[in-house]
């Protein structure tokens, strides 16, 4: 079973930084870095407005907890969005590509 992981991050240096030890240490298949989110969230008791990058993160399921600690390791935010999304239903050979990127 794979899912998508979703975090936002503050700046493209950061994305990079997370992205490539993701994949680079196999708990991660592919990272793609989405530019200029614009974020309305509420933090410290007041409504905040950021400028983000979201990473789409693509990863064996079994290895989420292994994934959210790197992040939480990587990451500069004090709390970051770690969200998990199943993956119910892919083409099969890019399932396959997925498996092999990640064995």
């Amino acid at each position: 079973m794979y899912s998508i992981v979703l975090t936002t991050v503050k700046d493209r240096r950061e994305a990079n930084k997370i992205a490539r030890a993701l994949v680079s240490e196999r708990l991660a298949a592919c990272v793609n870095i989405v530019p200029q989110v614009s974020s309305i969230y509420r933090w410290q008791g007041k409504v905040a407005r950021s400028r983000e990058l979201l990473l789409l993160i693509k990863t064996s399921t079994k290895e989420m907890d292994r994934l959210m600690a790197r992040i939480k390791e990587l990451h500069s935010y004090q709390v970051p969005e770690i969200i998990s999304v199943k993956v119910q239903r892919g083409w099969p050979q890019y399932l396959k590509w997925l498996k092999e990127s990640l064995d």
